[in-house]
């Protein structure tokens, strides 16, 4: 791989022994500036400020030592690479070159294989990596183009979506914008090949479980109640809106005082919280428990008049469903804000009776309205890369963190998951006849409303999809890939005010492939 050609100021009193290191760096494409003193190298650095790339600095030197000049250069240059070269192996030494923010540190006798690795570690390290990303990319690239024109099922595009995920961090040592663009595209192409086969078909996994993937309402069935029934004690932490690639740039955390199993299943549709949560608890489809609770199911979002109350209900049904009836040995938890999490917090401790403690958390939906609202969060985190980031920073931060760590300390199983993802909306479609004031959500249920049809699945009779309908009239619009609704009057003013923001219930792999973690102590 072709490098440009990098600058080294070596600063040595037996420099003349070192012709040999010398020369091996500049055949490795290296200039070399030797110097036989402290007071040489600085005046040279002042003089030049931005003329080299790297210094190699001996310790031990007649006038100023090594660890005065490497003070003086880092007071003025702080940012310029410097290399201890040392005879000593004192621990002190090492110590205080350290605490002035040493970037590397050898012990002669060097080699000149030795000088090059360091150089190139601290010189050339993105560019290498960034040239070994990228021919792993191009492979895996083409690796998934391949088996996106075979047939797949669930497994496999899941598969596919968490190895596109993966990428999405991988790539961000890339500097080369081109790649970036080039998998952003196959992650559209796949986006909307799993779009048509999530479509074509989940009226038949509704209805037989054969060959279907995991689906909202087989959570617990699956993960929660085989543990339950083993004799051990579970925590199942309920996300909203968590993506994939959130729980990956949090995972490491985890790992710290986990023992990680990751899965992912499937969502529900509409992929909002307010269906996917209650299918998830419930363990059955939104018609069934809207025909079951209607009070319930209308008051499922209004958190101050004992919204949590029908997720608490389902739960109770669903595991007495499963043989499992706990009594007072389960707990469940809404989290709403930073309150609530502070209250868990400080009853954590006390839950070591309960058998099942279910927590409703709500932290990640409120970062997305959040950002969706505030021109500040939106210059701290304009695109999915940012937002990542952001998730990473709160989470670390967060009460629900250090709920987490408090129960690594306890012998208990924790199912960590989310009830849906989002997707970051940037094409807007007209819808007409719509009336809601649900602006951020990707679906629609009205006696007459319409779009284009290409965007959106159009949902003529609700119950064949297991969802309840207002009227006989009532149809639904759930969109796919990454549209967001504007009202046909207010095209402009839509778009200024939703483009570019974090949506969900529609149809896309962002929405629908979510996490699941089986966490235990380490």
């Amino acid at each position: 791989m072709a490098m440009s050609r990098k600058k080294v100021l070596w600063v040595d009193d037996e420099i003349e022994f070192l012709r040999s290191h010398i020369m091996f760096l500049e055949t490795r494409g290296y200039s070399v500036t030797p110097v036989f003193n402290g007071d040489d190298a600085l005046h040279i650095l002042h003089e030049q400020p931005e003329g080299f790339d790297i210094v190699l600095l001996d310790e031990q030197m007649p006038g100023k030592d090594g660890l005065t000049v490497l003070e003086e250069v880092k007071d003025f240059l702080p940012d310029l690479p410097v290399v201890m070269v040392t005879k000593s192996e004192e621990e002190q030494v090492m110590e205080d070159a350290l605490g002035m923010k040493i970037d590397g540190y050898l012990t002669k006798p060097v080699n000149p294989s030795q000088i090059l690795s360091v150089c190139k570690r601290l010189l050339h390290s993105r560019q290498i990596i960034s040239s070994q990303v990228s021919q792993r990319f191009v492979r895996s690239f083409s690796e998934t183009r391949t088996a996106l024109q075979s047939p797949l099922d669930a497994p496999g595009y899941m598969s596919i979506y968490e190895s596109l995920v993966k990428w999405d961090f991988e790539l961000e040592k890339v500097e080369d914008e081109g790649i970036r663009q080039t998998h952003a595209g196959q992650k559209s192409d796949a986006d909307v090949q799993f779009g048509n086969y999530y479509i074509e078909n989940y009226m038949q996994w509704l209805n037989d479980k054969t060959d279907a993937p995991v689906l909202s309402p087989d959570v617990l069935r699956t993960y929660v109640a085989p543990r339950l029934k083993a004799g051990e004690r579970v925590y199942l932490m309920v996300f909203d809106c968590m993506r994939l690639d959130q729980f990956m740039a949090v995972e490491p955390l985890l790992k710290k005082h986990f023992n990680v199993e990751r899965h992912t299943y499937c969502t529900t549709i509409p992929s909002s919280s307010s269906y996917t949560r209650a299918a998830l608890f419930g363990g059955t489809d939104a018609l069934d428990i809207a025909t079951r609770h209607p009070d319930l199911w209308k008051a499922r979002d209004s958190h101050e008049s004992g919204g949590g109350t029908l997720e608490e209900t389902l739960l109770r049904e669903n595991l007495a469903r499963e043989g499992l009836e706990l009594g007072d040995a389960l707990q469940h938890s809404t989290i709403r804000n930073m309150a609530d999490s502070q209250e868990v917090l400080g009853k954590v401790g006390d839950w070591r009776d309960k058998r099942l403690v279910s927590m409703d958390i709500n932290f990640v939906d409120m970062l997305i309205q959040s950002r969706d609202t505030s021109t500040v969060i939106q210059e701290i985190a304009p695109d999915e890369p940012a937002f990542r980031r952001l998730t990473h920073s709160w989470f670390q931060y967060s009460n629900v963190y250090q709920v987490l760590k408090e129960l690594s300390r306890q012998e208990c199983t924790v199912i960590l998951t989310t009830s849906n993802g989002s997707v970051l909306c940037t094409r807007g479609t007209e819808i007409y006849g719509d009336t809601s004031t649900d602006k951020n959500l990707r679906y629609r249920f009205g006696d007459k409303i319409t779009c284009d049809e290409r965007h959106a699945l159009f949902i003529s009779e609700p119950a064949r999809f297991k969802l309840p309908a207002a009227t006989p009239e009532t149809v639904g619009i759930i969109l796919k890939e990454n549209y967001y609704f504007i009202l046909h009057d207010k095209f402009e003013n839509y778009q200024k005010q939703y483009s570019n923001t974090f949506q969900h219930g529609g149809i896309s792999m962002q929405e629908i492939i979510v996490p699941l973690a089986v966490l235990t102590p380490r």
